[in-house]
């Protein structure tokens, strides 16, 4: 069958790549694709990056990804997108874009009549995502955030569902596997899942680094991925998992409770108590200060590592060994 999205077509046997122009009322900005069409027949898998400016290592690897792959080599179709929000990875380099402050992974799947962002998120739903039978959005710790590896999905009401996901998360081969306890919310792979599409998070590395390692981490944990998928034979070449994946749930999120500067007490990995103090907020212009404190007991994977945080900023993301 023809991989067709827009005007790129890949017949079977074949990798197409280009850019397809997509208009957000106020610009057009060009959305790189790469077609990957096996000999063989199987599932459809997609894979973006960039959806986040300043996350680095998602992209490098899947656009090595793009290049390794080859037609005669899998079963199936692969449709890579490794920059899915080029006006946030090009110009803004942090999660939100430039045309609108918006961050593209609270609204989906977007809206065709919203605002720019909005309408990059639907055409992404729309052409790029819907119609997977597999799904994979891969992100860093951006700039300002330190971050343990982990894999996340969500959980839904339908059980077969939720356990072909949960497999697809295991099989990258992680320590940390994430799920949320529902599939609300404007995240892709939140959204893909309310459509019935397995879904998967995956987060490597922290503070915008791009180090060769850690992309060669997420380079593999995608062949496993697309071995387990049956897209791929299973790979030869890539790092045995030394830990095995373990089931993990959030507990809590830590927001500022008002803009100023940033002093944390707690940092990414250290085990924390509901209530106990992980730092406080400073207010610059008086020196007033905000005692932080956590909102649930666990381990924090992701925190703020940035000096200034305006109110609401998320500090620090609490999690802990699930059921």
């Amino acid at each position: 069958m023809t991989l067709t999205i827009g005007p790129l077509r890949a017949e079977p046997g074949r990798k197409t790549r280009g850019t397809i122009p997509v208009d957000l009322g106020i610009t057009t900005v060009e959305i790189p694709l790469v077609l990957v069409n096996g000999s063989c027949p199987g599932p459809r898998i997609v894979i973006t990056g960039g959806v986040h400016g300043g996350e680095f290592v998602g992209i490098d690897a899947v656009t090595r990804l793009a290049g390794f792959l080859e037609p005669d080599e899998i079963a199936g179709q692969v449709v890579i997108c490794p920059v899915a929000n080029p006006p946030a990875v090009y110009d803004g380099r942090l999660g939100k874009s430039p045309l609108d402050d918006v961050n593209i992974n609270r609204v989906f799947p977007g809206d065709k009549e919203g605002g720019p962002t909005e309408r990059l998120a639907a055409w992404l739903f729309g052409n790029v995502i819907s119609g997977a039978d597999a799904y994979a959005d891969l992100h860093s710790g951006g700039i300002d955030e330190t971050l343990l590896d982990f894999v996340g999905y969500r959980l839904t009401s339908n059980e077969e569902l939720d356990g072909r996901t949960r497999a697809m998360a295991h099989a990258v081969g992680y320590e940390r596997v994430l799920y949320g306890r529902n599939a609300e919310g404007g995240n892709s792979h939140a959204a893909a899942a309310r459509e019935g599409i397995p879904a998967i998070l995956v987060e490597t590395g922290q503070l915008g680094e791009r180090h060769p390692d850690q992309a060669r981490n997420l380079l593999d944990g995608l062949y496993r991925l697309l071995h387990h998928l049956g897209v791929i034979e299973a790979p030869q070449h890539v790092a045995p998992v030394s830990v095995p994946p373990c089931d993990w749930v959030w507990t809590g999120s830590v927001v500022s409770p008002a803009g100023g500067l940033w002093y944390p007490d707690a940092a990414t990995g250290d085990k924390v108590t509901a209530g106990q103090a992980i730092g406080h907020v400073i207010d610059p212009a008086d020196g007033s200060e905000h005692k932080v404190t956590a909102t649930a007991t666990g381990q924090i994977l992701y925190g703020m590592n940035g000096l200034t945080v305006a109110p609401g900023a998320e500090l620090a993301a609490i999690a802990q060994p699930g059921d």
